[in-house]
């Protein structure tokens, strides 16, 4: 995977291997993934130039999440470059093996070469009024790094600020984005209440959550209530719930899914 992270002096410098929306667990690419990932990337660039957009909601399915009733495991933003018109992705990756984030620029094949579980993607076109919103910021490093937090968590808690996932950042960036007021991550999530933004509860037994806290430096739940937390009903964000969320408040039309 080629992925550098941007605004080096602010976010740190970045491990090596970042992922996002799967498990931490890197080899080398097959003849096959590079095929696979090179044709699904070709495929999502026809439908991104065929949907007229200039920015869309851009997701994978990094893991199998299917038990928890979840399609995919990942969301950046994938806008039309203004000199090549080719199209780019902003979007936020876990370092591997860490406790630690960075954001990514990266082109179409690269977000789909970190081997996925599945080669589908999914697409979400917001309004024109969203679009022309989101364009300069995602174009403007410092502006999308401002509600940046580098401490990550896969199972952030959506009201805390204490850790932020990849998805969180999206979401919360989104409404920094459609609400010029909004300057931190507080307001960001009031916006988001206001509107009615509804995280995905999973349910997880303490033993799963047990495993997760001693195996992996990237999960954490001392950001989640005790009285949730303690009755293994962990919420966060995740690309189906953000996806429900901009249809619900028309903030964007349904997904489109390429294979």
């Amino acid at each position: 995977m080629n992925a550098r992270p941007f605004v080096a002096a602010l976010l740190g410098t970045a491990a090596a291997l970042a992922h996002a929306g799967q498990h931490c667990a890197p080899h080398a690419p097959t003849t096959a993934d590079i095929t696979q990932a090179l044709a699904l990337a070709q495929r999502t660039a026809r439908a991104l130039d065929a949907s007229g957009a200039q920015v869309v909601l851009l997701a994978r399915a990094g893991q199998d999440l299917s038990a928890y009733g979840l399609r995919y495991s990942h969301v950046g933003y994938a806008y039309r470059d203004d000199g090549t018109k080719a199209w780019r992705i902003v979007h936020k990756l876990n370092q591997c093996g860490t406790d630690r984030s960075a954001l990514y620029r990266q082109g179409l094949a690269d977000f789909f070469l970190d081997q996925p579980w599945r080669y589908e993607a999914g697409v979400v076109v917001p309004t024109a009024a969203v679009q022309q919103a989101l364009l300069p910021l995602l174009r403007d490093n410092l502006r999308a790094a401002a509600l940046h937090t580098p401490a990550y968590s896969m199972v952030a808690y959506p009201w805390s600020q204490r850790y932020q996932q990849s998805n969180q950042w999206a979401l919360e960036t989104l409404a920094m984005a459609m609400q010029p007021t909004v300057t931190t991550r507080v307001q960001a999530q009031g916006w988001l209440r206001a509107l009615g933004y509804q995280p995905t509860t999973l349910d997880l037994p303490a033993f799963k959550r047990l495993g997760a806290n001693l195996g992996a430096a990237n999960v954490a739940f001392d950001d989640h209530p005790n009285s949730r937390r303690f009755a293994g009903r962990i919420d966060t964000v995740t690309v189906d719930s953000v996806f429900a969320f901009v249809r619900s408040a028309g903030l964007a039309g349904d997904t489109i899914v390429v294979r």
